[in-house]
């Protein structure tokens, strides 16, 4: 038995948690952050194909890799909150998982 998550069981996980964190990080680092606005846009992108997709896995190699380069591979700059570090730890979880398999 593996304890490793498919991207749905990942994206269920972690997507109520990042729907109620994306907007308000985009709210309150975006102005410092501007990189943020096309991650918040992406992040929606990567939602509305995973809901079209429904049980299957939907095509998101594009929304990831561009994901991973505005991110730096999702470092988190030093002058950010830690909701900003937990959405970013989400993406690169999700990331992960729809590598994976």
């Amino acid at each position: 038995m593996t304890d490793i998550l498919t991207f749905n069981e990942t994206m269920k996980k972690h997507l109520q948690t990042l729907k109620q964190y994306v907007p308000i990080v985009a709210r309150v680092h975006g102005g410092n952050r501007p990189e943020f606005h096309e991650v918040r846009k992406l992040f929606d992108t990567i939602v509305k194909k995973t809901k079209e997709a429904g049980s299957n896995k939907p095509e998101l190699n594009e929304e990831f890799a561009r994901l991973r380069e505005i991110t730096d591979t999702y470092t988190v700059p030093g002058d950010v909150c830690e909701s900003y570090e937990a959405v970013y730890s989400m993406l690169a979880e999700l990331d992960r998982a729809y590598r994976a398999g």
